[in-house]
């Protein structure tokens, strides 16, 4: 099944203008930033979390967990198209990456059945400079 174009595309050049440099690296480059740096990893604020890159609405505040993995998580995105799953083998292991689906940011990974209580059994792994929180007003 061959993924959907962005519905946003830029060059690198492009992003490099609208990114700063870590967030390049982690949304553009499939990064990932230092377990329990980010600034979501423990926020309680209700609201919505959109994409850092392109303000897409990816998850809500209500499907957020505490998972103690250093990443903000997340059982269930705010819609099933919000984000594409896509298979990475990369750094000798197989794991699922999650994209933005309006850009293609890379966002995190997902994993499946490590035992949390949460509906789905799925962890969203997020880092959180691929998010920005908007607040409930």
């Amino acid at each position: 099944m061959t993924t959907p174009a962005p519905k946003l595309q830029l060059t690198d050049d492009q992003w490099r203008q609208k990114l700063t440099p870590e967030e390049f690296h982690v949304l553009r480059e499939a990064g990932t930033e230092r377990p329990f740096t980010g600034e979501y990893t423990d926020t309680k604020t209700e609201g919505i979390y959109e994409c850092r890159a392109c303000g897409a609405e990816l998850f809500r505040s209500t499907e957020k967990f505490e998972s103690h993995c250093g990443w903000p998580s997340f059982f269930d995105p705010a819609d099933s198209d919000a984000v594409i799953l896509r298979s990475d083998d990369s750094l000798g292991m197989h794991r699922v990456e999650v994209l933005c689906a309006n850009c293609h940011s890379h966002l995190g990974h997902v994993f499946e059945g490590e035992g949390y209580p949460t509906p789905t059994d799925q962890r969203y792994c997020i880092n959180s400079i691929s998010l920005r929180l908007k607040p409930s007003s």
